[in-house]
């Protein structure tokens, strides 16, 4: 098969490896001493400088490797740590991949995962195991940077295995709630499901191309010889697993519950990186979509349908995480479905800004629920601009860049995203913008709304917490300043043009280019729609929102329901599974034909051991018998074979 593959740089320090390294080394530490010293013990001061000062270091390198990589015309760099195995002619190596996209990723993982550890240090300071929870981040950074940075697939998807049993540490953190350890079973459970799609499309592509490094997999789909496998069937059955990892329908159920963990844990796994996982892969992996039609176009539906789904539910939620938490996954609808429109770039666009405005969002809610003494439900708050300014001020900004507000970041993500979804030759429709347009509208509005909830109007804070309310740590107020400004400057970064050479655009139809101006200003028109209609709603009496709420009472218990997903799913999966496992499996299989046929053969032998017992008498005339007939036997015997 002739394929051309693109130069490499070998990495002239293992400066790739320690940035993976270094969060496992912070886990090592606070977490052995932790267990070993046991509680906080070792003292706050020293697990913030390991839990917090390995992130930054690992930062501070990526930077330095970002402009190496510059300085080298982004010729991608390679550290190739050792050899993992070797099985009749193929080798498995661990080895790091540094390129512009691998680039984008790390630095968002180090940096916005450095501010969420600084920011944790104010929130989880009176918590009884402050050590493990940083121990925990820790891990989940060391399996994130091992994803995002592995060349080979193999490698990545011990990454992405790893996030899975970080996030499930970190939902679980307070397992002593029986509702918080469910929601981690949820979440790791959820996610084995699209795993077993990822596997079998990794199992085509070594079989076929004996290679999983992902660089030579995506030269190989662009060599003017296609490797013999359908890359449409390659593309599903990543496609299941991203679906799984970044809560697409119909696996996106345990992105919901997750928020049961502590709020830094949110905004790290559940809106900066590991919910995006999906996303890079499908991009890193773009030489097979690029043949996958049928596939891209299914990712493009089921991206816009997954983002109108959870942008109605977001519409009615009362805790102040869930809008946050079905905002979240409508957004990675919206990343989807650039990736199916072949808009890769853009998609890793979105990556980024909403990196920063939805971890300003989830932390500034953090931020509201420190202040209100641990209450979520936006019903019991309002008029908190006044008592937390700080909070307020960074949650409006973050608010306005995720409703689409220009000039901020999310408004050229998500336009970008509208553009390509209309124009691309690779599977644009009307269709698909006017889904993706109404869902942003819809966007606008829920966001409004809970900023509106929140922090404007009257106050309906239970009297008993407020006069507790106070504005968070500078710890905590800092980290929020910083997502703010890049929430509101994000978008001139211009991502995705910077990966064009690596992602290229896909061409628009020509005979739509005269709309785009068009099509820019319905979009604005529609995010200043929906902060105009949560400002009727919400801004006036409260007896208007409730008068709304009445008339439209039909959908609205379908929409708090979340359409009654859980439910169907405990109906039709659930509940068949635990009688089968039950009954089947338990009282069938083992009480009766593993323990029955065990106790069995042992009952047997000791009925069996009883009778011969007996033979034991102590007669001997008993024993004289059994001599005769065992001597008539013989002789019996004897004549008759002789």
């Amino acid at each position: 098969m002739s394929q051309t593959l693109p130069s490499l740089t070998d990495a002239s320090w293992p400066a790739l490896t320690m940035i993976v390294l270094l969060p496992l080394i912070g886990f090592l530490i606070n977490g052995v001493l932790s267990t070993a010293l046991g509680g906080n013990r070792v003292g706050h001061r020293f697990v913030n400088v390991v839990a917090c000062g390995m992130p930054l270091a690992a930062f501070a390198i990526a930077i330095t490797m970002f402009l190496q990589l510059r300085a080298g015309g982004y010729t991608p760099i390679v550290d190739h740590v050792y050899r993992w195995a070797l099985i009749g002619d193929f080798s498995f190596d661990i080895a790091f991949y540094f390129d512009r996209l691998s680039a984008i990723m790390t630095l968002i993982v180090t940096g916005v995962g450095t501010a969420i550890h600084v920011y944790s240090t104010g929130y989880m300071h009176d918590d009884k195991s402050y050590g493990r929870f940083f121990a925990y981040l820790n891990l989940f950074l060391f399996f994130m940077l091992l994803l995002v940075l592995g060349r080979s697939m193999l490698v990545l998807f011990v990454g992405w295995e790893g996030v899975g049993l970080a996030s499930y540490l970190l939902i679980g953190f307070w397992f002593d709630d029986l509702a918080n350890a469910r929601a981690g079973k949820k979440a790791f459970i959820t996610n084995r499901i699209g795993d077993a799609g990822f596997l079998v499309g990794m199992f085509l592509l070594q079989h076929t191309l004996g290679t999983l490094d992902m660089d030579v997999l995506n030269a190989a789909f662009m060599s003017p010889t296609l490797p013999a496998v359908s890359a449409t069937l390659v593309g599903l059955m990543l496609f299941i697993g991203a679906t799984g990892k970044s809560a697409q329908i119909p696996l996106y159920v345990w992105l919901p519950d997750a928020m049961a963990g502590p709020t830094p844990v949110s905004a790290l796994i559940h809106a900066a990186t590991m919910v995006t996982a999906g996303v890079y892969l499908v991009a890193r992996m773009s030489g097979v979509y690029m043949h996958a039609p049928e596939a891209s176009h299914l990712m493009a539906v089921i991206g816009v349908l997954t983002a109108l789904f959870a942008a109605t539910i977001a519409l009615v939620q009362t805790d102040i995480k869930k809008v946050l938490a079905y905002s979240t996954i409508s957004q990675l609808g919206f990343m989807f479905l650039a990736l199916g429109v072949g808009a890769y770039g853009v998609a890793i666009f979105h990556v980024v800004t909403h990196a920063f405005f939805k971890a300003c969002l989830f932390l500034g809610a953090g931020s509201v629920i420190h202040a209100m003494s641990g209450e979520q439900d936006v019903r019991k708050m309002g008029g908190l601009a006044r008592k937390i300014p700080w909070t307020f001020g960074t949650f409006a900004v973050a608010t306005a860049a995720i409703a689409g507000i220009p000039p901020l970041a999310g408004f050229f993500s998500k336009d970008e995203i509208l553009w390509y979804a209309f124009a691309s030759t690779q599977g644009g429709s009307p269709w698909l913008w006017g889904t993706a347009a109404f869902t942003a509208l819809l966007t606008a509005f829920y966001m409004f709304r809970l900023l509106w909830l929140t922090f404007l109007g009257t106050s309906r804070v239970d009297h008993h917490v407020e006069h507790h309310i106070h504005e968070s740590p500078v710890s905590m107020t800092g980290v929020l300043v910083v997502l703010a400004l890049l929430s509101a400057g994000g978008g001139a970064l211009g991502l995705a043009h910077f990966l064009e050479p690596q992602l290229a655009l896909p061409p628009v139809n020509e005979a739509l280019e005269h709309l785009e101006t068009p099509l820019v200003i319905i979009s604005v028109v529609l995010a200043f729609a929906g902060l105009a209609g949560a400002a009727l709603v919400y801004g006036g009496p409260a007896s208007r929102a409730e008068g709304l709420r009445t008339r439209l009472s039909g959908a609205h218990r379908v929409l708090s329901g979340k359409y009654f997903v859980d439910e169907l799913y405990d109906l039709v999966l659930a509940r068949p599974l635990y009688w089968i496992s039950e009954n089947i499996f338990l009282k069938l299989g083992d009480r009766t034909v593993l323990d029955g046929t065990l106790n069995g053969i042992a009952s047997l032998g000791q009925r069996t051991a009883g009778m011969l017992s007996r033979l034991q008498a102590g007669s001997l005339h008993l024993y004289a018998l059994f001599v005769l007939v065992g001597l008539v036997s013989a002789l019996l015997w004897s004549w008759g074979h002789v």
